[in-house]
């Protein structure tokens, strides 16, 4: 099995972003399945872009894409992904779109289709704190998430797709006064997740 996994480049000021961190860490395989790591950057143009440019050449089995949710404390499955851009701040090339879709003649929505609540099982058997979420917002990483389903859908693919929302590092839960986790916690997380979804 092949597994593309991605995770974002910092933004808004952060110098670090643990979802690049948490990508940097897995290994190459888990559970029998090769990672294919792609880091995406935090751009609404550039991470479409790429998104489907990875799709294209790995071919994957599945899809995990990563990203900081700043201001949760839990792990967050995304059940999701709408078919809106609107920022709350710029993105990385300072563009900063509102109320715009991501493809004009698109669905309005996409839902995950990783097993999330196998996954959520798993984390929380690992005394991981989790959740499923159903709201994946309307920056970059919906976007992504958005892409990533819709490019296999257009593609009348079976690749499996889901994005994973990570909280902030402890350093950076202190300096924003938000919730935070361990590096080692969201790359456990990861790895539960990632053997789940190894398992077919």
């Amino acid at each position: 099995m092949n597994i593309l996994i991605t995770g974002f480049a910092p933004f808004g000021g952060d110098g670090e972003n643990p979802s690049q961190l948490a990508l940097e860490a897995l290994p190459g395989a888990i559970a029998g399945a090769r990672l294919a790591k792609r880091l995406l950057p935090v751009s609404f143009l550039a991470a479409q872009r790429a998104v489907c440019a990875a799709i294209a050449s790995e071919r994957p089995d599945a899809v995990l894409l990563t990203g900081l949710a700043g201001g949760r404390a839990k792990i967050s499955l995304e059940r999701a992904a709408l078919n809106v851009k609107d920022a709350r701040m710029p993105d990385n090339d300072g563009d900063c779109p509102v109320d715009q879709p991501i493809r004009a003649d698109g669905p309005a929505a996409y839902f995950a289709t990783l097993p999330l609540r196998r996954i959520e099982a798993r984390l929380r058997q690992a005394d991981i704190p989790v959740e499923i979420s159903n709201s994946a917002g309307t920056y970059v990483c919906n976007l992504a998430l958005y892409c990533a389903l819709d490019e296999i859908a257009r593609q009348g693919a079976c690749t499996r797709a889901g994005f994973i929302h990570v909280p902030y590092l402890p350093q950076q839960a202190a300096a924003h006064g938000a919730p935070g986790m361990p590096l080692e916690t969201t790359v456990r997380a990861l790895t539960c997740a990632l053997e789940e979804i190894a398992r077919g």
